[in-house]
């Protein structure tokens, strides 16, 4: 990761939740999650919470690695997000990647999956719209 300083800067909520690095794709990352008692819900299910967590992590990621190989800086802002629960995640590791679908001067959008054994099988998906702000200083 040393040489993605984007990714090491994970939201103390990310790495509560213990979302790590997994992979890079194409020049994106792919994030993951081992299953514990830390992202669990009802038993043997991750929480609803834990994986739009996930997956807003995974956008994010998406968007900072896409910003730094243009060598672009900006804040980044949630404008909205929309979380579509589509299977239950099961007890065991989960995995999310974002895909960059506009990306402007101020805002970008951005689709996310989460799957477990399948990535063709996604456990969720969301979208979101984020502000990039000029950086402060």
């Amino acid at each position: 990761m040393a040489d993605h300083p984007e990714i090491d800067a994970l939201t103390p909520y990310a790495r509560s939740l213990g979302i790590t690095l997994d992979r890079w794709e194409d020049g994106t990352p792919t994030l993951s999650v081992p299953f514990d008692e830390t992202v669990e819900g009802r038993p043997d299910h991750y929480h609803g919470g834990a994986t739009g967590g996930l997956l807003e992590t995974a956008g994010y990621a998406a968007l900072r690695a896409e910003l730094a190989r243009q060598d672009r800086a900006a804040m980044l802002k949630p404008i909205n997000i929309t979380v579509q629960y589509l299977a239950a995640g099961k007890s065991r590791t989960s995995y999310a990647q974002g895909r960059i679908t506009k990306l402007g001067r101020r805002s970008a959008n951005i689709t996310v999956e989460a799957w477990q054994d399948d990535r063709s099988r996604p456990i969720a998906t969301a979208v979101m719209n984020v502000f990039m702000a000029e950086p402060e200083g």
